[in-house]
This record gives C-alpha cells, structure tokens and sequence, in this order.
C-alpha cells in the first residue's frame, strides 16, 4: 500500500512540475529533435530521479507521457538514442530501453522465455547437486557455461554425469520448491487477459518446465529430460539437447504453430544459449543478465521485475497510438 501511495504521489509530481504532454524538459532550451522513442521506467522513480537521468544524457528530451504499470513508473521520452543511456540509468538504479520494435498488447503475441534465472530464481541443477554432494563441481561448469565460455552441450552433459546414482527423490525435493521470479505471475496474468501464448524453452530439465507449465498454465514446455532407471539418475540425457539453435527453433515452431507472426514474438533470458532465439523474436530482452549477454541484447533490464516486459509493451502499444 505504502509503494501504491509512493508511485502515485511520484507520478502527480511529475505531471505538475512539466505542461501537459508533450513537452520538453526545459522550455528554454532548443528541443531535441532527435525521432527515437524511449522509456525510463522503475519503482522508485520520481522528479529527482528523471531530472538526473536528463542532466547525465544532456539532451533537452521531450516527454510524452508518464504513467504506471503495476509497481513501475514509466515515462516515454523522445531523442537522439544512445546505448550509453542504460549506464546513466544503471547509476539511478533505474532501467532505459529503446521502443524500436513492431510487438505491443494491442495484437495478440507469443512470448517465449528461459526458466533458471529467469522464470525462477534458482538454476535447478546447482539445487539438485547440492543435496547429491557435487555443488561445487557443477556450479563453477553451470558459471563457466552462461558465461558463454564453455560448450553448452558439452558443459550439461558434464553437470548432468556428476549426478550419477543421485536418486529421483532429490527432483522431487527440489520441484516442491521453486521459487518464481518477482512479477512472473503478474506478467503471464496480464499476458492472457492479451491472448498472448507463452511457452518455457529451458536448458533445464522437462521435471522442472513441466510442472511450472502446469502451475501456471503455459502453452507449452521445452527442456532437456533426465535419464532414469529404477528411481535413479543415470547420468545420463535422453532426447535432444536444447541449446541455443532449438531455443530459436522452438520460438519459430510455436510462432508457426499458434499462428502468431515473428513481428509479434518476445523472448527473454538472462543467459547467452538465449542470445539465438533473442535475436529471432521482434523483442529480445536480457532480464538480470550475465554481461555477454547484456552487451548483445536489444533491451537490457538490470533492476525492474519480470513486469518489465509489460511496460515494454505498454510502451510500444502507447507509441503505435502516438502515430494513428
């Protein structure tokens, strides 16, 4: 309620101190006329904050509008883009992205999006070799590899057989407790009340995906699946592998398969095997991502929650009315 009140209260702030939108930031300065859209968005945001983020880019901005999605305050602004806009943001603890692409909430989408790290907080195989005894083994390989400094195939593969002999009973223990990420329950709610389809494309295991394809009631779930004989781990993977080209292949199947253009895709994860299918999708965002991923990504989110993607598309939505 507390954080209600504040976002309000930031939000009236803002409106009074500027003319009604839009409007430049210092109405006795030259305006930029620079044609890119873009949005400053966080919860904490407020006049201070906005005013700052002006001063460290040094462009006389316009502001097109300021509004709330959920917990986050977003402002649309318009100028010359620059990369470096997400350092200036990164020191305010706010996040900055570019509004340059076709998807939005006005036309139904596919999202299609990582597990570990992403949809939930945890990578599940460091869970799992814990309880088995071999945590420290597979979470220097799990580090190494997201850092996109291994073979991902090679590097599951390595992970997976340090866990020979682990019993089924561990999958359980960890399943029963996964912990979502922040705003991903609010994210998919608003998603459908879009018709938007939402599929996992994880480099986990299809014991994890599948149950949160259920909890959450998800389109679709794709991940690597564990050998098992007898209640115990072999060490083994059955079927294919899902490295980065099948992430990018899943979210063209399911593109094709729901009948949803490209132009209308989102993909998100944080590790570099997303980087393939970030790259296919209208909308490929790094959530709380590891550096190589982040100096690759179209838009990077350091602070916001999963809700993020919703004042992304609010955004972009907002923009294609701007120009009706």
């Amino acid at each position: 309620m507390q954080t209600s009140k504040l976002i309000s209260s930031n939000i009236e702030d803002i409106k009074q101190h500027y003319p009604p939108f839009p409007c430049r930031f210092n109405t006795t300065q030259v305006v930029s006329n620079g044609c890119d859209y873009f949005i400053l968005f966080g919860t904490h945001l407020g006049i201070e904050k906005l005013q700052a983020f002006q001063q460290k880019c040094g462009e006389n901005f316009q502001i097109f509008d300021c509004w709330n999605e959920l917990h986050n305050i977003v402002i649309l602004l318009k100028g010359h883009w620059q990369k470096n806009y997400e350092n200036h943001a990164y020191a305010l603890h706010l996040d900055v992205a570019k509004i340059d692409f076709h998807v939005n909430l006005a036309e139904p989408g596919l999202l299609v999006m990582d597990m570990d790290s992403t949809a939930i907080q945890i990578e599940c195989i460091d869970e799992i070799a814990k309880l088995a005894g071999t945590g420290e083994e597979v979470s220097k390989i799990t580090a190494a590899a997201m850092r996109g400094e291994l073979d991902f195939e090679q590097s599951l593969r390595r992970r997976v057989g340090t866990l020979k002999d682990a019993p089924e009973s561990l999958l359980q223990q960890v399943c029963k407790n996964l912990p979502l990420m922040p705003g991903l329950k609010e994210m998919i709610e608003i998603l459908k009340q879009h018709q938007w389809r939402i599929v996992i494309a994880s480099g986990g295991f299809t014991y994890f995906a599948n149950n949160l394809k259920e909890k959450l009631g998800l389109d679709a779930a794709v991940a690597n699946q564990f050998d098992i004989v007898d209640g115990k781990l072999t060490g083994l993977l059955k079927g294919d592998i899902v490295h980065a080209q099948y992430k990018a292949d899943t979210l063209r199947y399911f593109a094709n398969q729901f009948n949803i253009p490209i132009k209308n895709t989102v993909a998100i994860g944080d590790g570099a095997n997303d980087l393939a299918m970030m790259k296919i999708a209208n909308l490929g965002a790094a959530f709380h991502a590891k550096p190589k991923v982040q100096q690759q990504a179209q838009v990077v989110v350091n602070f916001a929650d999963l809700t993020a993607l919703i004042c992304l598309l609010s955004a972009s939505t907002k923009i294609k009315n701007l120009s009706l």
